[in-house]
């Protein structure tokens, strides 16, 4: 804390003040409705044995053309690679199914597509003898669908990249704001108080009740 003291008076206060403030208000623009996103989701992750989901199956079957299902034969020896670009083709506008480029399980018998997504599942399945196409969604709701953005849980990069950046927004709003109240601390006792309650609630809980 000397060090941070130290740091923050040297140099001219009024330029610390006006640049600690343009970040701390920049960051927490930036990070408000992430940080307002994972609170609540913070509040139904720790309640979600309470929070009731009834998840929602639905299902869409097809029929592959003959002059796909031999494009689906030629593929042999492989047991993972994407669909062909036809049959995706196929698959969007006859079912309205997106594969994209996910990997798909070659066997004998079929070939399997897993669609995982946030809030619920998917699965593809493709005959590969008789070119019957089987796809099933399971959707578990809003609330499902939140929460596993919270954990970042099949959501994608873009998302994952996301989720660095706020990151990276919160700390800054925190070490501004920190740097903030040192500077202000000599006008108000009661901020480093404060600060030790908010450090010792959060141990004194980990010692004492978890296990």
């Amino acid at each position: 804390m000397k060090q941070l003291r130290e740091f923050l008076h040297i140099g001219d206060r009024p330029f610390w003040l006006r640049h600690l403030h343009r970040w701390h208000w920049i960051s927490a623009a930036i990070s408000l409705v992430g940080m307002m996103l994972f609170a609540i989701t913070g509040i139904t992750l720790n309640h979600a044995r309470q929070i009731e989901a009834g998840p929602q199956v639905t299902s869409r079957e097809g029929t592959l053309p003959p002059a796909l299902l031999k494009e689906l034969a030629t593929k042999e020896g492989e047991k993972e690679r994407p669909l062909p670009d036809s049959v995706q083709d196929w698959l969007s506008r006859e079912l309205s199914i997106s594969v994209g480029e996910r990997a798909a399980e070659w066997s004998e018998q079929e070939v399997y597509v897993s669609l995982p997504r946030p809030g619920g599942d998917a699965w593809l399945t493709i005959d590969r003898a008789q070119g019957a196409v089987l796809y099933e969604v399971t959707n578990r709701g809003w609330i499902s669908y939140l929460n596993d953005l919270h954990k970042g849980r099949n959501a994608g990069l873009v998302w994952s990249l996301f989720i660095d950046a706020f990151a990276a927004a919160c700390l800054i709003f925190c070490f501004t704001g920190l740097f903030l109240l040192q500077m202000h601390a000599v006008r108000r006792p009661s901020t480093w108080p404060m600060v030790g309650v908010g450090i010792a609630v959060p141990v004194a809980i980990l010692l004492l009740f978890v296990h």
